[in-house]
């Protein structure tokens, strides 16, 4: 007998609401649920297709140990024992930082990848973090940082209520929105145009969304720093700065004004391959429309001035008073969130508190950049221990870092690793234990990152839709039995992890005086958290004590998780609000217009300026029916237009001799690849574009699907040197290559 469930999708940020249809323990069908507070029905292919990446027959349902140089099935009981033999030893020898954690993207989709991962970095005290922010959005953090004191304070477009918006990189009707969760962006954008806005894109490819918009600059790739500087030098020229209620919580607007001073529309146009004219009218355009925002998304991220052009992208918000203002740019407020403080200053954002070992690359909010894991492993330098372990969780490296055929090497030469993963995939393979989550509809969610980013406030929770298959252990409870392995107390209750937060947590509330709970004694609150398990009174704790929590009976109609179950399909919290200067954490208190770090980043800019590519350059591109490297193991998601090609304008094909469908040879610093060439106009001329994600044909993989048709790896053709330097970002668009046609 079939019935039915609620689920959140984890399957990108747009979050949207699912019915499944469930028989018996497997998830037959998904249809987006209209009654949900968000996304109100909206569903894309993806999120259709949750039962099969549920039921994919290639997830591992059991721990593999590796023994005799072989990955072979154990018990739970023998996979922690053998994490704790293989780490403990390299903490106890070299020390925490000879221990390195990767995390992936898909750990922000899950309630287990919020809550543990932060607590095991605590306990561990290893600086040897690496993530998949540096290979995709850390610009955007360092600039946030930079500006309003705070690396998450990442003010998104009011989608809603908009009258113009300009969209640089972004390409959300294939991505559903990256850094701005929003279901149904394709919806939100037509109905922008329908009460009368403007979309403008900035993009050298012609995607999808540049096909909607009402106009179109293909750009060449890497100079939105450029163009963005250029706008904002017209601004100040032509007299139309308005702060408006900016105005004084905003530092540094005449300095700024002397910074962009060279950036004259005619001084970029060469170097951005678009007509100064061109450029002074979509400036004028910004500045007189009644409210607008500017978003940049990942093409503006992962290029060699990538924080400037996010620094950019707000200055612009700035300086036409569209930042903190309904129709603009503004910060979400979510359940979650602590208690706001009161506005004034604070410690403000530090960049290069510690550096790489080998290479000497600054960190970033606590990260090193992903790209330099493998020199940090097969490294040897007189400063510290190289990587010798590491702990991987939810991540797939070897394809989404660049120069993946050295990770690949480097990561066999490790004395131990440890993959928390559902598939055995081209980072897992090399692990000496791997411990499987189970499938999403096995899991509860809530979103903790990406409701920060959510262009409405809005809170929603969904317990498992099916319950945990036996053999099969939480991945709550797999993250929490890590951090005891790894820290010295294997063996204890994992219900103790879950329980020290909560004792941490709330004794630093109860000190903090604009807390609800201040005063109040910690053991009487945590005797009233509800929930099931350790994680539900966690997300108890933290909604009681959020921005619209009960403070634990302060505000007796205010939000707790027994309110929020009784609210299936979500609780409305109302639209982004105007929040300055609260959520400022400068140490002036006030918006930072030209922190320091970016001021002595200029003179790069500036030198592009005279900068033009001689040869082909490539840039990436995403599908809709697919996430990164997940799902291309899925037969559904895989096929059509989600095909491992390389676009190549008709004029590049005709001068090198390149035909429709035929393989064609892409050379760049790091390697080589070949891909079947589809010849197009979608790109502008001298662009050529691969998808990312792709490369599944490496030995000692369980991916069926995904081998059979395995793509190339666009990343192996960097050789990890060359990385945006205040970020620690990976350069992976606007790279140039060359191409040869294979006979």
């Amino acid at each position: 007998m079939s019935r039915t469930a609620l689920r959140i999708c984890p399957l990108c940020e747009a979050t949207c609401g699912l019915t499944l249809t469930i028989e018996g323990a497997r998830v037959t069908g998904a249809r987006g649920d209209r009654d949900d507070v968000f996304s109100r029905g909206f569903i894309c292919p993806k999120g259709a297709s949750f039962g099969a990446v549920d039921g994919d027959p290639d997830r591992l349902r059991t721990p593999l140990v590796r023994r005799d140089g072989e990955l072979r099935e154990a018990t739970w009981e023998e996979a922690f024992d053998a994490v704790v033999a293989g780490i403990r030893p390299v903490v106890e020898r070299y020390g925490p930082d000879a221990v390195g954690v990767v995390l992936g993207n898909p750990n922000v989709h899950t309630v287990a990848g919020a809550l543990y991962p932060p607590v095991l970095l605590g306990a561990l005290r290893t600086r040897s973090l690496f993530t998949a922010s540096t290979v995709d959005q850390m610009p955007k953090h360092v600039s946030s940082g930079l500006l309003y004191g705070d690396a998450n304070a990442i003010p998104v477009p009011d989608l809603d209520h908009t009258d113009h918006l300009l969209l640089i990189g972004a390409n959300p009707l294939e991505s559903n929105g990256s850094l701005c969760t929003a279901p149904d962006f394709p919806g939100k954008l037509k109905a922008l145009k329908a009460r009368g806005g403007t979309l403008t894109v900035v993009d050298p490819r012609r995607t999808r969304t540049a096909r909607l918009a009402d106009r179109h600059i293909a750009i060449r790739p890497g100079t939105d720093a450029l163009l963005l500087a250029a706008m904002a030098h017209v601004l100040f020229d032509e007299g139309l700065v308005t702060l408006g209620e900016l105005a004084p919580h905003v530092l540094g607007v005449e300095e700024l004004r002397a910074e962009v001073g060279d950036f004259t529309p005619e001084a970029v146009a060469e170097a951005c391959d678009v007509d100064a004219a061109t450029i002074r009218a979509r400036a004028r355009e910004l500045a007189a429309a009644p409210t607008a925002a500017v978003y940049a998304r990942i093409g503006s991220c992962t290029v060699a001035h990538g924080t400037l052009a996010n620094w950019l992208v707000d200055v612009l918000n700035i300086l036409t008073g569209n930042l903190d203002r309904p129709g603009g740019a503004l910060f979400p407020q979510a359940a979650t969130d602590r208690t706001p403080r009161p506005a004034g200053p604070g410690h403000g954002f530090a960049l290069g508190r510690w550096h790489s070992r080998v290479s000497r690359h600054p960190e970033a909010k606590g990260e090193l950049p992903l790209a330099a894991l493998a020199e940090e492993i097969d490294t040897a330098t007189e400063e510290g221990e190289p990587v010798r372990a590491l702990v991987s969780v939810a991540a797939n490296p070897v394809l989404s870092a660049p120069d993946g055929d050295r990770l690949d090497k480097a990561l066999d030469s490790l004395d131990f690793m440890v993959s928390v993963d559902p598939y055995l995939n081209e980072t897992s393979r090399h692990a000496h234990v791997v411990l499987p989550p189970p499938p999403p509809a096995q899991s509860p969610h809530h979103d903790f990152a990406f409701n920060t980013l959510a262009v409405r406030n809005q809170v929603r929770y969904t317990r498992p839709a099916v319950p945990l298959e036996p053999g099969r252990m939480a991945e709550t409870e797999i993250l929490a039995r890590l951090i005891l392995a790894v820290t010295g107390m294997h063996g204890a209750d994992p219900a103790t992890v879950d329980a020290m937060v909560v004792d941490q947590t709330l004794g630093k509330a109860v000190r903090e005086e604009h807390s609800p709970v201040h005063g109040r004694d910690p053991k009487e609150l945590a005797a009233q958290l509800t929930g099931d398990t350790g994680p539900e009174r966690r997300l108890d704790m933290m909604l009681r004590l959020g921005p619209y929590g009960d403070g634990f009976g302060v505000r007796p109609d205010g939000l707790t998780l027994e309110q929020l179950l009784a609210h299936p399909h979500g609780m409305d919290l109302g639209p982004l609000r105007p929040r300055l200067p609260q959520p400022l954490k400068t140490r002036s208190g006030k918006v930072e217009l030209l922190p320091e770090p970016v001021a002595a980043d200029l003179p790069r800019l500036r030198a592009a300026l005279r900068e033009r590519p001689t040869g082909l350059v490539l840039v990436g591109r995403r599908h809709l029916r697919s996430n990164n490297s997940w799902m291309h193991n899925v037969p559904a998601l895989t096929g059509g237009s989600n095909r491992c090609t390389l676009h190549i304008h008709p004029e590049d094909a005709e001068r090198l001799g390149v035909r429709d469908g035929a393989d064609v040879r892409v050379k760049g610093a790091g390697g080589e690849v070949t891909a079947p060439a589809e010849v197009t106009d979608a790109v502008r001329p001298g662009v050529v574009s691969l998808p990312h994600g792709w490369g599944h044909d490496r030995p000692g993989t369980r991916l069926t699907h995904a081998a059979n048709n395995p793509g190339v790896n666009v990343n192996q053709l960097l050789d990890g040197s060359l990385l945006e330097p205040l970020s620690g970002n990976a350069v992976l668009n606007g790279i140039p290559v060359e191409l040869t046609a294979r006979l």
